[in-house]
């Protein structure tokens, strides 16, 4: 059978295709790869993670990039979804493939195909059984304030303009309530599907460097909205709006009327995924 080129960046790499598709699933896992991406993007012009109809997804968009390099679309799970205008340093994302092209192709080869704001920076092959989603350890986010009177063109992608002078040591001491595993129904979108509202939360720092501030969350896993509404309601906190003790009497009592804005989604980032092992 003649090979099938694949072209990757600036080189063509040969590949003997042949479809597994009528093999059952003990051959598939034989003969099939999991790869996992690491993926950082600007979710400024993009609807999300998930492809939708509505608009260009991230997954769509890589997606249909690896498809230049497969020769065909795979399916690429990641460890979870990021709302509109959010953004990922390290989003992980897998997909199984039985192509043997080097990993190296996912990566500089992908890129090739994918627009500026979007970029693979890493491509590893891991056990068949990883789960990219349900098999974290732990993730962190990022909410990014820029706390000035006035709004800064270079920011207004990545922060929430607050011109209200916030008291930083409140915001800090309301933000230690969060820590443990409670009921977040009042930091829930209305939306949000998930079967419970517990959820654990390991940390919670809040950092002034000049006029940003910086609120980064880690748990075990996030309802929709989340953490944006821990930072608007944190931001509410710092206005004098809340006493620090509100975040505590909304964990006890859960209810979302009680609770603070959900802050704008262009502040959100996903800084990391954490995996056991």
């Amino acid at each position: 059978m003649a090979p099938v080129p694949y072209p990757v960046g600036g080189f063509a790499a040969h590949h003997y295709h042949f479809s597994l598709c009528t093999l059952g699933p003990l051959w598939q896992k034989i003969f099939m790869r999991t790869i996992k991406l690491i993926i950082q993007y600007d979710g400024t012009n993009y609807c999300g993670w998930q492809e939708q109809t509505n608009g260009i997804s991230i997954q769509e968009t890589v997606e249909l990039a690896l498809a230049k390099i497969l020769g065909q679309r795979v399916r690429v799970q990641s460890s979870g979804r990021t709302d509109a205008g959010v953004h990922a340093v390290a989003m992980p994302a897998v997909f199984r493939t039985e192509s043997t092209i080097p990993l190296k192709a996912f990566v500089d080869g992908v890129n090739t195909h994918l627009p500026q704001d979007i970029a693979i920076q890493s491509a590893e092959e891991v056990p068949v059984d990883f789960r990219a989603i349900g098999g974290a350890r732990s993730k962190t986010y990022r909410y990014t304030i820029y706390n000035n009177s006035v709004r800064s063109p270079l920011n207004c992608r990545t922060s929430w303009h607050v011109r209200d002078q916030l008291d930083l040591q409140a915001m800090q001491k309301a933000a230690a309530y969060f820590i443990g595993e409670h009921d977040f129904a009042a930091f829930r979108g209305a939306n949000c599907s998930a079967v419970t509202s517990h959820r654990r939360i390991d940390e919670v720092s809040i950092a002034r460097n000049g006029a940003f501030i910086t609120i980064d969350v880690t748990g075990g896993g996030f309802l929709k909205y989340m953490v944006r509404i821990m930072a608007g309601t944190l931001v509410d906190v710092g206005r004098g709006r809340f006493v620090p003790e509100h975040i505590a009497s909304l964990l006890t009592e859960p209810d979302r009327q009680r609770g603070g804005v959900t802050a704008p989604p262009q502040g959100l980032c996903l800084l990391q995924v954490i995996y056991p092992g």
